[in-house]
């Protein structure tokens, strides 16, 4: 699969965002049971929704607080992954933050941008001089209605792979 292929046909087609939803859902298995669906999908945007379904609540009937930040996780993640040369560098999550703000009672979308500008400030130039960044992506996460659910703050590191140690 090729993902900024894929990613760039899915901007345009209802059908290529079904399809980025799918491997989204299927080739990470702890997705799947949250079905999530690309909403809308740009060059340097993300939107991704958490349907209302019976396996994203909670006891009291509303959307579950770790399927809130998992949403958070993947609308940043995916974004900065399609971005960033996987052959270039590693990403992983370091650090994930949520404050929540509204209890859920429908589905919810998270939303994530960047510009090229701030790829370049905190990613780019730092990858070239240190080899090592950390980069906040800060999403916000609403109801059907526009009501903020959830600010979620995920803390990426990316590391050039001549970098990165594997063994102590």
């Amino acid at each position: 699969m090729n993902l900024p292929r894929l990613k760039a046909k899915a901007e345009h087609s209802r059908f290529y965002r079904w399809l980025l939803s799918y491997f989204l859902n299927k080739m990470v298995p702890f997705n799947g049971p949250h079905r999530f669906v690309i909403q809308s999908i740009g060059i340097n945007y993300l939107k991704v929704r958490l349907p209302f379904v019976k396996r994203n609540k909670n006891h009291l009937n509303g959307l579950h607080a770790c399927a809130l930040a998992t949403l958070c996780e993947i609308s940043s993640g995916f974004l900065l992954i399609s971005k960033i040369d996987p052959k270039r560098c590693r990403i992983i999550l370091k650090k994930l933050e949520m404050e929540y703000h509204y209890q859920a009672k429908k589905a919810a979308c998270g939303y994530f941008e960047i510009s090229d500008e701030w790829m370049e400030k905190y990613i780019n130039k730092p990858l070239q001089e240190e080899g090592v960044c950390l980069v906040n992506a800060v999403v916000e996460i609403k109801d059907e209605d526009g009501q903020l659910i959830a600010t979620g703050m995920a803390q990426w590191q990316l590391k050039n792979w001549d970098s990165v140690k594997t063994k102590t």
